[in-house]
């Protein structure tokens, strides 16, 4: 059920309606219970199949996260958490890298023995679940927050299973963690005029983003420029590339702003998730700014139980490697994610560097470099640049199914052709707007998201009315599935 159809259109007002109904006629323990069904119909819409995988991995989290927080031996803690995450990874070890494995092991087997590398249909896993890799980090986290004294194990079951499932954050993010989500549910649900207006604000928006720009530069440039990069001009591939970096944000930025937005209207407020991600001036500010909900969790459960930056300097950039490594594999079972996680840990690992060897220059000589601010926007505009390249560059091996496509496209860039047939206006102008958009103050993006919410009702209702015209005619013949839907 996309976010982007008339399904869930029809299927979150009917959400919305009966929510609020059962708070006004029968009391905040009906809606959990309801909110919770309805959850678990939005992922059975999905595969019902896998539907017990969900109740069964949340249930036995809550238990585990009840015993070690009753259990006061260490060892016997220990083990409960061994016990938990290595259900949780296990789960999702299987259903999402089996194939992987067993190809790979195929291969491995067809470079020693000479044979044929070939993997039978029976061994493998047809579909992995949709949204594993969201909905077990979250469940899993709550566990190690209990085990580590920052969170006390929560009392009501019905509630847990609520925040696992709630279908908003349920099958793409953002990655909720239980200390944000969970005590809202206790609390009395309430919407203000002013919620419901931000609500229905960033679902608009997360749709524009959506089918306006993302799926008319993934239609109309980035999908015909990757699958034969061979057939167009120099030109045209950079302008896929860069149309494949606007893309991603704008499909999974929109995603989220459509679920923050849907959270928000059913009274739950969900974390940011993304801040303009390509006005970063280095890496380790691009992931402060890119899809801050998995970026943190990677910082909080696998960077600094790893050590962080407490020991040396080359165990830091381990540490960096390691997680970027890791947070690439997350993404999906292929060595084209593992590598864009490598150039990442690299990325990071060289700005730290040169960020301590300036530090250190700046020391001898007695602070700060002098120079007007004047002088330094130039600098700070070239960093910008050099970053948002970089990350274009690791985003090639995140789109192409193979090495040697990514090879290919890098080569037709090389050619230096600058022929453009296939860049009309139109498309240079989404091109723009997507990119451009980073760039425009944030004061104005704040002015015009209030200004709606102040605005009366008919006149909110007259601007979505517009924008829904302007999404049917933007909107291609089918529904276009969200990118991050496949991670």
């Amino acid at each position: 059920m996309l976010f982007n159809t008339l399904r869930y259109a029809e299927f979150f007002a009917a959400v919305f309606v009966g929510s609020w109904a059962l708070v006004r006629y029968a009391g905040a323990w009906p809606r959990l219970v309801f909110l919770l069904l309805v959850s678990y119909g939005f992922y059975a819409a999905w595969d019902w199949r896998y539907l017990p995988l969900i109740f069964a991995s949340s249930t036995v989290d809550f238990l585990l996260a009840r015993a070690i927080a009753r259990e006061e031996r260490p060892r016997a803690r220990r083990a409960m958490l061994i016990a938990t995450v290595a259900l949780n990874l296990g789960f999702l070890g299987f259903f999402k890298y089996w194939n992987f494995a067993l190809e790979n092991a195929a291969a491995l087997r067809a470079l020693l023995t000479g044979e044929p590398a070939s993997v039978g249909h029976a061994f493998r896993v047809l579909l992995p679940p949709v949204g594993i890799s969201f909905f077990t980090f979250e469940s899993m986290s709550y566990v190690v927050d209990v085990y580590r004294g920052e969170l006390p194990p929560h009392k009501s079951y019905l509630r847990y299973l609520l925040f696992v499932a709630f279908f908003p954050h349920l099958v793409a993010g953002p990655i909720v963690r239980p200390r944000d989500l969970l005590p809202q549910f206790e609390r009395a649900p309430s919407l203000t005029l002013e919620e419901g207006g931000e609500g229905l604000f960033l679902v608009a928006i997360g749709l524009v983003k959506k089918v306006v720009l993302s799926d008319q530069l993934a239609l109309n440039l980035v999908d015909r420029v990757f699958e034969r990069p061979e057939n167009y001009s120099a030109v045209e591939v950079l302008a896929g590339v860069y149309g494949y970096a606007a893309q991603i944000y704008c499909d999974f930025s929109g995603y989220t702003d459509i679920a923050i937005g849907s959270a928000l209207l059913l009274g739950v407020r969900f974390p940011k998730n993304f801040d303009a991600p390509y006005k970063a001036h280095n890496l380790a500010d691009f992931w402060r700014r890119w899809h801050i909900s998995l970026s943190t969790w990677l910082r909080d459960y696998l960077y600094i139980p790893l050590g962080g930056n407490r020991g040396s300097e080359l165990a830091t950039y381990r540490n960096l490697m390691i997680t970027m490594l890791l947070g690439g594999l997350w993404h999906g079972a292929s060595w084209n994610f593992v590598f864009w996680g490598f150039l990442h840990g690299l990325g990071l690992a060289v700005t730290r560097a040169f960020q301590r060897w300036r530090s250190a220059g700046e020391g001898e000589r007695g602070g700060a470099t002098a120079g007007s601010p004047l002088s330094r926007v130039p600098l700070r505009a070239l960093c910008v640049l050099l970053t948002f390249h970089y990350v274009c560059f690791a985003w090639i091996f995140f789109r192409v199914p193979t090495f040697s496509q990514a090879v290919l496209i890098l080569r037709q860039i090389g050619t230096l052709t600058t022929f453009h047939p296939n860049l009309p206006p139109v498309l240079v102008a989404l091109l723009g707007v997507a990119l451009l958009s980073h760039y425009v103050p944030e004061r104005l993006y704040e002015r015009a998201r209030g200004a709606f919410i102040a605005a009366p009702a008919p006149v909110q209702g007259a601007l979505l009315f517009l924008v829904a015209i302007g999404l049917h005619e933007a909107a291609s013949a089918a529904a276009v599935p969200f990118v991050y839907f496949q991670f």
